[in-house]
């Protein structure tokens, strides 16, 4: 008999049931992320993913990564809107607000309508994200000003984070999680 959902369609394992591989991945990801939010939820139930997803979603905290705050969360709209992911999208929505994204900049970003952006780094990454978020290939130009916008080290953490946002949100939305669940409180 299936146990009930605590987190969207998921049935949250709690501490005192989980394995002694689960219990290990879980103190290791609160050391490395702090309080399990969002897909970490539901990888905890693979021990093995959790040790390697726990350190990579790490690298996109704040000062640990070339990009701002608010490059950072031009992508991560971007790609969760593609993925229409209700959890994710909501709450990075809120987050975008937060950095100074306007809310007309970020609905556009959600609703796939056209944004510009003042900063040329901003605007690299906003067409980057649409690009390869639409799997276009990528044009020369885009190249070129990304290169000298962001750097080889700027453009592959804005590609890796972008991944990164796409398994949260494919996640979360294959366990239909909606905003704002706040799942079992841990």
């Amino acid at each position: 008999m299936p146990e009930t959902p605590t987190f969207g369609r998921y049935a949250e394992i709690p501490y005192e049931q989980m394995t002694p591989e689960q219990q290990e991945a879980y103190r290791f990801a609160v050391e490395t992320r702090g309080k399990l939010m969002g897909p970490n939820k539901i990888w905890i139930h693979n021990p093995k993913l959790t040790k390697v997803a726990s350190p990579f979603g790490g690298h996109f905290n704040p000062g640990h990564y070339s990009l701002t705050e608010r490059e950072r969360e031009i992508a991560v709209i971007v790609i969760n809107s593609k993925w229409r992911s209700a959890y994710p999208t909501a709450a990075h929505e809120r987050r975008g607000k937060e950095v100074g994204l306007s809310a007309a900049t970020v609905e556009a970003m959600l609703s796939g309508l056209p944004a510009s952006f003042d900063d040329k780094r901003e605007q690299v990454v906003y067409e980057m994200a649409v690009c390869l978020s639409n799997a276009r290939w990528v044009p020369q130009g885009l190249y070129d000003r990304a290169v000298e916008a962001l750097g080889h080290v700027g453009i592959t953490d804005a590609i890796t984070l972008m991944g990164h946002y796409t398994s949260v949100s494919m996640t979360l939305a294959f366990y239909d999680v909606p905003a704002g669940a706040p799942g079992l409180e841990r």
